[in-house]
Order: C-alpha cells, then structure tokens, then sequence
C-alpha cells in the first residue's frame, strides 16, 4: 500500500518529467506527423511497454540488492543524487529538440517504440535515481512498489506522447516552441530531487 503523501508527491514530478520533451516524444509526435493518430498512439504504447522492461530490470536488481546488503541502499541514493545533478545540468543547457523518424503502420510504430526505448539504456539509471526517493523499504517488497510506481510513469507518459502524437499539428508543436522553457523547469525538477533525495533519511 502506497502512503497518500508519498503519491501526492509522485504523481505531479512523474506527470511533469514524462511532458518533457525527448527522443520518446519525438518519435510519436513524428508518426502523428507523418502516419496519423493510430501510429502515434501505437508508438507511446510502444514506448511505455519498454519502460516497464527497464523499471522490472531496474526493481529486480534493486531488491536483490537492498536484501543482501541494506547499506547499498544508501550508495544508490548518492548516485542518485549525483545523476540527477548531471541530469539537472543537461536540462538548463538544452536548447530544444527536433522531431525525427519516418511514417510507419501501427504495428511497425509500436516496434519502433519499444526498441527506441529499450536501447535507451541510460533509462535504468533514471529509474534508479527516481523511484528509490519514494520507495519505502519497510512498507513492502520493494519490486513490486518499483512495478507500481513505473506502472504510474508509464501510463502517463503513454497519454501524454500519445496526446502530443495525435495533436501533431497543434498541441505538438506547440509544446516543441515551449522546449526551451520546459528545459528550465526540468532541469529546477531535477535539481530539486536531487535535493530530497540528498536529505532523506
């Protein structure tokens, strides 16, 4: 069971990182572009099937570790802390994003979706930077809180790709003017986890 006030603070960072702009988003808003809703739709979904692989991987070795060793807990904390950081600097330095790929049917842009995702290995150290701030060890397995709380990113970022996909002309491009802007307010996110994550006990 997951604490209230845990989920009132995961939900808003988890909804405000998935409308960042990135290579994910790209590929959907391009398939909104060039193939229409249904692609679009079929590529998020795509990409959420990848991301709950990286976070299974991520909880599984997370478990196994914490079990063995609880001290390792904390080490993952500090590298948390410092990829986040670096996370944090690459948002304030980024100056946008471009949308790339070509007009694929459903079925191709769901696989395009899941290997795009799938070959982003640097998605595990996100997910175990991000989701050990919420997990609470003494609450539960903690596999099965890091399958819920990337369930939670992963269907939120499907609506919002999918959304931004299906609004290509409007609501996509839109949100590709405002990139810049959306880097300053990752980049003060980032660096806010960083900071709880860097003080919690």
């Amino acid at each position: 069971m997951i604490d209230p006030v845990v989920l009132l603070a995961f939900v808003p960072a988890a909804l405000a990182l998935n409308a960042t702009p990135g290579p994910d988003m790209m590929l959907c808003l391009a398939q909104g572009m060039r193939s229409g809703h249904r692609a679009a739709w079929a590529a998020s979904a795509g990409v959420s099937t990848g991301s709950m692989v990286h976070v299974a991987i991520a909880g599984l070795g997370l478990g196994a570790v914490i079990a063995a060793f609880p001290w390792a807990f904390d080490v993952i904390r500090w590298i948390g802390v410092a990829y986040l950081l670096y996370l944090a600097v690459q948002a304030f330095r980024s100056s946008g994003v471009k949308a790339r790929g070509e007009g694929l049917r459903p079925a191709q842009a769901y696989r395009a979706g899941l290997f795009t995702n799938l070959s982003n290995f640097k998605v595990i150290w996100f997910v175990l930077a991000f989701i050990p701030q919420f997990v609470v060890p003494d609450a539960g397995p903690v596999f099965l809180q890091f399958l819920a709380f990337g369930g939670m990113i992963a269907l939120g970022g499907f609506v919002i790709n999918g959304l931004v996909g299906s609004y290509a002309g409007t609501l996509g491009a839109r949100l590709l003017r405002s990139s810049k802007v959306l880097g300053y307010v990752t980049g003060s996110i980032y660096a806010a986890l960083a900071a709880r994550l860097a003080v919690m006990e």
